[in-house]
């Protein structure tokens, strides 16, 4: 028995090395290039790569603006998953690999004929348009440079190329660059564009005031340098937006690693080299609006790339007079580098500061739990009053001159229902603390709020405007460059609407007035929804079906145009002599064409609908004879 015992152990340990600890490497030559192997390739994008609301996980492979390109396996092993879809990654196969990898090969154009027929007789069982399938190991296996699909355009794709991912056994995306590939080649190093200094406490100053400045590094030599000093007071911590470009290409793509130090030598490091789906919009906070980087810990960051990881990492503490330089050194994957230097020189704080022309009314700013004021001086005071509860704080302005003054305040001391400013009463939009990590209900007049425990990046401290007359009404929630994690539940009194509800639907309204659905549910004159994107939100009836318009209707094939001109699409059905049909959907051209099991003759009565988001359904007949 302890023999066996033994041997189980060892065999667990072994399984343990091979698919758990060896898969978060990527052997060099284990992986050969998808695309054009053995011949020069060329990238519009790489992994760590900044894009709206996420990183980029993969390589983006050019395809010279043509669909068709083959797509080869990268390794040995099977089909793991795969998927037909209009959205996201498009058609993609997922293929798992004997050492615990996953490699994904996005926005394909079709499979393999093999491939093909398999998934069509899936969809067809399932009868569903768009399907995503999981496979046992034996099922669909493949061998290294395997033909096994075309590259195209499917899905949230710009442009024909084709998305390739390096997957760890946990699937985490990895740089694929570390596999090697000799088809790609980058003697560039990476570019800084714009370095910011940001306060991080209430009494942090940036050039003596509470401030986030942008500076253009300039060039000097092989490095770039930031020409002034910056005088910092308190905590301050540095963001920096650069790219980097590869050989033989124009695009901005991104870089993984950064370095910071100071005279004395390193004194941390940022590495981007695994990036876990679970948490992939914590993007949104390890960055600034998608574009710095933030180079400095976050307490709240699930993403683990700092070295060390801990609450200083990233904070600057200068004493009066003490003049600290700093080289930031960016590096990509095949460790090109490039040195930014910049001069910080700590001052003592300075209550008289010139913070910009005097505002005609009180202007408020907010930067995580920082709250901001800047209003006219006055001859009636400066002590503005913070009434908090049955509670009234007094303060002076944080610092300023004869035309502005500015006020500070911290809200995790509480937040302020209105405040005196001497010359003017200011009611602020915020309405309650929602605290990260717990759930959390909060209701006011006409507006009820529910946080999960995973719905937050951060402590928020949301402000809110409600406002329209009773039939249109708005809902202002937050600002839209700032973010959620996970969906966020409101219940939105609207009691005064009159309309067609039954057809009537949450949109978000962006800055040039076009709407998104969102959706909701009515519950008397309520209605309840949720969002994961902070911005203004309206009603809009949407009662208006969708339009068909036949492209091809005979024996080999159907075709026909469909959109919708509020709600969006959200699904479609076929039947030819009352069995259902296979339809695909190209959203960027609103086109849907049929797909039959074995090239079989469409022959009969012709019935296709089509329903969008709001629930009107759209009918099309004929009849193919």
């Amino acid at each position: 028995m302890k023999s066996n015992k033994f041997h189980t152990i060892t065999l667990l340990l072994s399984f343990l090395l091979v698919f758990g600890l060896s898969a978060q490497q990527i052997e060099k030559g284990l992986f050969r290039s998808p695309v054009k192997p053995g011949s020069r390739n060329f990238l519009s994008g790489n992994f760590s790569e900044l894009r709206p609301n996420h990183f980029h996980t993969g390589l983006d492979y050019k395809f010279g603006g043509m669909e068709g390109e083959p797509i080869y396996a990268a390794a040995d092993g099977w089909v793991h998953r795969i998927k037909v879809s209009s959205f996201g990654y498009g058609n993609v196969i997922y293929l798992k690999h004997h050492t615990g990898h996953i490699t994904l090969y996005g926005h394909l154009r079709n499979f393999n004929p093999k491939l093909t027929e398999w998934m069509r007789e899936k969809m067809y069982e399932a009868k569903q348009n768009e399907l995503e399938v999981y496979l046992k190991p034996g099922d669909l296996p493949v061998k290294k440079g395997e033909l096994i699909a075309n590259g195209g355009n499917t899905g949230s794709s710009g442009g024909p190329h084709l998305h390739f991912e390096i997957r760890d056994s946990l699937d985490r995306a990895m740089d694929p660059l570390l596999a090697g590939f000799t088809e790609i080649l980058d003697n560039i190093p990476p570019t800084p564009q714009k370095i910011a200094i940001v306060p991080l406490e209430i009494d942090s100053r940036v050039n003596g005031k509470f401030q986030r400045i942008e500076l253009t590094p300039v060039l000097s030599g092989a490095s770039y340098r930031i020409p002034e000093t910056i005088r910092v007071t308190g905590k301050v911590g540095l963001e920096i937006q650069g790219y980097d470009k590869l050989d033989g290409a124009e695009n901005q793509n991104g870089f993984p690693k950064f370095e910071v130090s100071d005279e004395n030598g390193l004194l941390y490091s940022l590495f981007i080299d695994q990036v876990d789906f679970n948490y992939t919009r914590h993007f949104l906070l390890h960055t600034h609006q998608n574009r710095f980087t933030r180079l400095y810990h976050q307490a709240d960051l699930k993403f683990n790339f700092f070295t060390p990881n801990t609450p200083g990492t990233g904070t600057f503490l200068l004493e009066s007079g003490q003049k600290k330089t700093i080289q930031i050194k960016l590096l990509d994957t095949y460790n090109n580098s490039r040195l930014v230097n910049l001069t910080l020189t700590g001052t003592d704080l300075d209550s008289t500061i010139a913070d910009g022309a005097a505002p005609a009314s009180a202007q408020t700013s907010y930067f995580k739990h920082h709250m901001k004021i800047r209003v006219a001086q006055t001859d009636k005071g400066g002590l503005a009053k913070f009434f908090i509860g049955n509670n009234i704080y007094e303060i002076l302005p944080a610092y300023q001159d004869s035309q502005t003054r500015t006020y500070l305040w911290d809200l995790r001391f509480g937040i302020p229902s209105k405040i005196d400013l001497c010359s003017e009463i200011l009611i602020p939009d915020l309405i309650g603390h929602f605290p990260v990590g717990k759930e959390h209900l909060h209701a006011i007049d006409k507006l009820k709020i529910r946080t999960e425990e995973n719905s937050l990046l951060e402590d928020l401290y949301l402000r809110v405007n409600l406002s329209g007359p009773a039939n249109a009404p708005v809902l202002r929630l937050h600002e839209t460059n700032e973010y959620l994690w996970n969906p966020i539940e409101l219940t939105w009194d609207v009691s005064g609407y009159t309309g067609n509800k039954s057809r009537t639907h949450v949109y978000a309204r962006s800055p040039n007035g076009s709407r998104s659905f969102v959706g909701g549910e009515w519950e008397e004159g309520q209605i309840r929804f949720k969002t994961r994107n902070f911005g203004s939100f309206v009603l809009a009836l949407d009662d208006v079906k969708p339009t068909i318009t036949p492209i091809r209707v005979n024996g080999q094939e159907m075709r026909f145009t469909i959109k919708d001109n509020l709600s969006g699409i959200k699904s479609f059905e076929a039947f030819v002599d009352g069995k259902w049909i296979l339809m695909r959907y190209e959203h960027k051209q609103a086109v849907i064409w049929s797909e039959t099991l074995n090239k079989q003759p469409l022959r009969g009565a012709v019935l296709l609908k089509v329903t969008d988001m709001a629930g009107n359904v759209a009918e099309w007949k004929g009849t193919i004879s």
